[in-house]
């Protein structure tokens, strides 16, 4: 359990890699209040250092790593670091924020979007973990609440729009090397996706589940269940684009009670963390290129609704996957958790 301080012991765990960059990067800029920082990645990337400010900071191994004076501990260095070492962490009186999905579907670890379910925060207390959302569901679950809390949502149809960024470094490698392979004439070479990203359109993200939705899909559906409602029925379609950073996604909701556009819009004006973008006179409207990268909003604009049902609504959202799908979400929760003590 975290006690009240005026600055705290941080560690951040997967520090060289992109969301462990954009951590340091965001807290930095956030002026978190920190005592000590320690940046933590695995053996191959020990002595490597890392930007905080302007202060270059030296990595340290995750293997030897003593988390007794550690308060609070990001983890993003992916799904088995988690599960061998948050425990670990947990057990040394620190609190973990992860950002896998190693531990998000435990009943007792509280799953957490601060502009959706801040209040459940507090319940980390029984196991010392908070979880961080799968990026997709972060920014679809920011645009969905100030509807679901007017006008109850029953289905969910979501098609998403995923930048490589969401692969990590590898993903936007791939990505850079298959561009500049086809300008030049070159064999084009996938290594991090089953077929060529470039120039293409991939209907799938991560690996099939046992009833052929992929577990990005999945993620989806059993996020939202947790975090906004079971009774939601979620239809989500995951497909891979050639963007570098920024997810997008198509969203059509249908709810309970019959959906006034002008309430709609006057809740997300008024909504934490989102910023709306939706002008049909000057063609305006949230893209990936513009909105979905070095930003730390949720993007909503092409808000209309069916023309056959007036329960149903369509819109269109956008967010840097990398700084709010993954880094800001998790200082956020942070903040708000120091707030509580």
């Amino acid at each position: 359990m975290l006690n009240k301080k005026k600055k705290y012991n941080i560690a951040v765990i997967g520090a060289t890699g992109l969301v462990g960059n954009s951590l340091l990067e965001i807290l930095f800029a956030r002026k978190f209040p920190i005592h000590q920082l320690h940046a933590v990645a695995s053996n191959k990337s020990i002595g490597t250092k890392v930007k905080f400010g302007e202060t270059l900071v030296e990595t340290q191994s995750i293997e030897s790593f003593d988390f007794n004076n550690i308060d609070i501990a990001f983890f993003s260095a992916g799904s088995d670091v988690s599960d061998k070492y948050v425990p670990l962490a947990a057990k040394s009186n620190c609190v973990v924020i992860d950002n896998t999905s190693r531990f998000r579907y435990e009943d007792n670890i509280p799953l957490i979007i601060p502009e959706v379910n801040a209040h459940e925060i507090k319940n980390y207390k029984d196991t010392n973990i908070i979880a961080n959302p799968n990026c997709s569901t972060i920014q679809m679950l920011v645009a969905l609440k100030p509807i679901h809390d007017r006008y109850e949502i029953k289905d969910i149809v979501v098609s998403t729009y995923q930048a490589v960024s969401g692969s990590g470094r590898k993903g936007m490698m791939e990505l850079s090397n298959q561009i500049d392979s086809f300008v030049n004439g070159k064999e084009i070479n996938n290594n991090v996706y089953p077929t060529q990203i470039a120039f293409n359109v991939i209907p799938f993200v991560d690996s099939y589940h046992d009833n052929n939705y992929t577990k990005e899909e999945m993620k989806m559906i059993w996020e939202t269940k947790k975090i906004l409602s079971k009774k939601i029925n979620v239809n989500p379609t995951a497909v891979r684009v050639p963007v570098m950073i920024g997810h997008s996604e198509s969203i059509t909701i249908e709810t309970k009670k019959e959906i006034n556009i002008e309430d709609v819009i006057q809740d997300y004006i008024n909504c934490e963390g989102l910023t709306l973008m939706d002008d049909v006179d000057n063609i305006v409207f949230p893209t990936a290129r513009s909105e979905g990268s070095g930003t730390d909003n949720v993007y909503v604009g092409r808000i209309r609704k069916s023309l056959s049902n007036n329960n149903v609504l369509n819109i269109w959202v956008v967010a840097d996957n990398v700084r709010k799908g993954a880094a800001l979400n998790s200082i956020q929760i942070a903040e708000k958790l120091i707030e509580e003590i």
